[in-house]
């Protein structure tokens, strides 16, 4: 995807932030004050790791997270774009590393009725914290939200735990039956970076492998998310103060949806080919490549999909369009002036010079953008999941209508079949 061209081109400059004091991700605009905690149900490989976004008691004295956690992530970062570490960690640190998500972190959840439900998917290269504008936004507006964080080898870098007194095979299986929950300082971390391709390696069979783990991943933390809505036990690896019992009966399960954007977008459709569960999809600037054939017959819930002026292609488009149907609901829109990373949160935190440099802006104003495509969401979604909130204001919106808006794409078709490199 984009992202790597992007800070390849900033690692090799190697430049200070040209931003000013105005830079940062941008808060919520609902009525709701937004928690977030970090949620790993199981130190193995296998089990769910999410951030995890919803409406907070007001009140506390929480501090704001940072959105780059950890240095391991810069270091996945300089894997995935083949560049030296300690360049990388060094110019990213520079450039991002003081940025806090605005969110209480470990907030108390604030219960007030049942809340709809969001899974999101990240794009190639991305993991859990880099969507936070959007998931923000969305859990301000009265949903729970789930970022989820792929341990398929998409994310540039992601991490599980071992058991300090017990090996761990290849793929991050422990030898015992039983997985026991374990205290935080009896484990350390296992990192997991970004899977390059290999010399001569096709890349529909790896994106294709990964597509569907990913999917499963989604699956899953719907799943537990569904566990906690039941008043289940859950066992957080991290030692946060949060009360999973103030969740219980929170959630509405028959009123979820699941977003994602460029590979996530992919993940969403190859998630609603196999969870009925999921009401409805909303996908940003998808990357159509990882998906075969056959899921677009088994998609049978409705889709809005929100493209960028500058990053789609014919063939991705006709992809997209087989998805069209006369009975249900599938809707295009593409938000003028904006690029592939008009959606992560990079374009709030880069300055107008570079992050047009670098295509971390378009020539739209980031927040005119972002606040387009919120707002066609929730309205898409108000709809497709029977919400009673005022989300229906902006329906011209999901028709294409209003400023900034072209109603389905400014792609011609057909065109060359060419397929850019993500």
């Amino acid at each position: 995807m984009v992202f790597a061209q992007c800070l390849r081109y900033i690692v090799k400059q190697n430049m200070g932030n040209s931003g000013s004091h105005c830079l940062g991700i941008p808060g919520g605009k609902g009525p709701n004050l937004v928690g977030c905690i970090d949620l790993m149900d199981d130190h193995t490989i296998q089990g769910s790791f999410l951030r995890l976004y919803y409406p907070c008691e007001q009140g506390g004295k929480q501090q704001q997270p940072l959105w780059i956690p950890r240095h391991e992530y810069y270091y996945g970062l300089a894997d995935f774009l083949k560049y030296n570490r300690k360049l990388v960690d060094h110019a990213l640190s520079h450039l991002y590393g003081s940025y806090r998500v605005p969110a209480e972190w470990d907030a108390p959840f604030k219960s007030a009725g049942k809340y709809p439900l969001v899974i999101f998917s990240h794009g190639l290269g991305a993991f859990r914290t880099l969507y936070s504008a959007i998931c923000i936004e969305v859990a301000s507006q009265g949903f729970v939200v789930a970022a989820v964080e792929h341990r398929d080898g998409s994310a540039s870098a992601t991490y599980y735990f071992e058991e300090k007194s017990k090996t761990v095979n290849e793929v991050g299986e422990s030898t015992s039956f039983t997985i026991p929950a374990l205290p935080f300082d009896q484990l350390q971390q296992k990192w997991l970076y970004y899977k390059p391709l290999k010399a001569g390696e096709v890349e529909f069979p790896l994106r294709n492998v990964q597509v569907h783990q990913r999917a499963e991943e989604c699956i899953r933390a719907l799943k537990l998310l569904t566990h906690i809505n039941m008043g289940k036990p859950v066992h957080n690896v991290f030692p946060l103060t949060f009360d999973f019992t103030k969740m219980k009966d929170s959630l509405n399960l028959h009123k979820v949806a699941i977003m994602g954007h460029s590979f996530g977008g992919a993940t969403v459709i190859d998630s609603l080919s196999k969870e009925l569960q999921f009401g409805c999809g909303v996908v940003l600037d998808a990357w159509m490549f990882p998906l075969e054939d056959d899921i677009y017959t088994k998609v049978q819930k409705p889709i809005l999909f929100i493209n960028s002026e500058k990053f789609q292609w014919a063939t991705n488009i006709l992809k997209m369009k087989k998805l069209d149907s006369n009975t249900i609901s599938r809707k295009m829109i593409t938000i003028m002036g904006t690029v592939h990373q008009s959606f992560p949160d990079f374009t709030f935190l880069t300055g107008t010079f570079l992050g047009r440099l670098f295509q971390l802006k378009g020539t739209i104003d980031p927040h005119i953008a972002i606040d387009i495509s919120n707002k066609a969401s929730l309205a898409f979604m108000q709809k497709h999941l029977g919400l009673e909130k005022d989300f229906d204001q902006w329906d011209p919106l999901i028709d294409g209508k209003g400023e900034h808006i072209i109603p389905g794409t400014n792609i011609h078709l057909p065109l060359s079949n060419s397929e850019p490199n993500q």
